[in-house]
């Protein structure tokens, strides 16, 4: 075991993968000699060639047609784009062709393609940074959407997304790269796809969240256990497809719940899990599921960050409308 921030589990599993398969192709804008604006690639152009992990021009629809073409010729690629809310170019190459590969040739051809990009506020980023457009992605038939919140889910996610022969939009919230280690094993392990992870137990309400949310709602869970509630909080991991299973299970043992989502209310993946618990098990709830989220408002800039973005206050304010409905 070696103690890992997210930004070196990412780049250790990257390197399990570009070593273990001669398929496995990284690129994208400044990937290669400078290792990518956070550092994720540092090292592996050095390692792997430049043939293996190359820089692209800025041009995020040049980076995903170049994916589908490779895809197509049996290589296994993992593009940046360097930030998510430029996905907008790259869409078209995403939903309008990996997506739909599979289906469109009758399984002859298939999309083995992760796409990483870096997310999320809390950091200060410029306009068009920090976007949570995941629902976009999450709403797109065909891709399978991955969102770690520890550095060892993210490595074994990671190794999981790239072997993978469908399309994986695989999305790394920025404040969560450095800010805290831990244990990940320096071998390769996998985490299953679509298998989502119970962080904390609890009786009395469950709280179902995914990315830095993850961590705001551990501190509520701690918040809420000193004036007597058991909060579950559970993990995605995966926000398309959905762990139902999971979910429902949580959900049929507490008999409330509530969603958590730094992503505008009606963006993010939270409606669609507030309508499947209810579809699923509605006659077992004690309350209304709520959730909590950003305004629907776009992106503020950075001065208005911290009152804009949801945190653990926001988290207890909801459990308790449920906790006391």
């Amino acid at each position: 075991m070696a103690q890992m921030t997210m930004i070196q589990a990412i780049t250790d599993a990257l390197r399990t993968e570009l070593g273990n398969d001669p398929n496995v192709l990284v690129f994208g804008e400044d990937v290669g000699v400078n290792g990518g604006v956070f550092r994720a690639t540092e090292g592996l152009q050095k390692e792997f060639g430049e043939d293996r992990v190359f820089d692209t021009p800025l041009a995020e629809s040049g980076i995903g047609g170049l994916a589908v073409g490779l895809a197509l010729q049996g290589f296994r690629p993992v593009p940046e784009i360097q930030f998510f809310g430029f996905v907008f170019e790259v869409f078209d190459s995403i939903a309008g062709q990996l997506a739909r590969m599979r289906y469109r040739s009758g399984g002859r051809y298939t999309s083995p393609v992760t796409i990483r990009s870096p997310f999320g506020g809390g950091v200060h980023t410029p306009d068009m940074h920090a976007d949570s457009l995941e629902g976009l992605m999450a709403q797109t038939p065909g891709v399978k959407v991955v969102i770690p919140s520890t550095p060892y889910d993210a490595k074994g996610l990671l190794i999981s997304s790239i072997r993978d022969n469908d399309t994986v939009v695989f999305l790394e919230h920025m404040k969560l790269y450095r800010s805290f280690r831990q244990e990940v094993p320096e071998g390769e392990y996998t985490i299953p796809l679509g298998k989502a992870d119970v962080k904390r137990e609890g009786t009395d309400v469950t709280i179902v969240t995914y990315g830095a949310m993850v961590h705001e709602s551990l501190k509520a869970a701690e918040e809420l256990e000193k004036e007597g509630y058991s909060a579950e909080v559970i993990d995605l991991r995966t926000v398309s497809p959905l762990d139902m299973e999971t979910i429902i299970a949580s959900v049929e043992k507490t008999g409330r719940a509530i969603v958590v989502q730094e992503a505008q209310k009606q963006a993010g993946v939270a409606a669609n899990v507030v309508a499947e618990i209810n579809d699923r098990a509605i006659l077992t709830l004690e309350a209304p599921v709520l959730r909590v989220a950003a305004p629907d408002t776009v992106f503020p800039f950075p001065q208005a960050e911290t009152v804009w973005l949801p945190n653990y206050k926001d988290v207890i304010e909801t459990a308790k409308k449920v906790l006391t409905f």
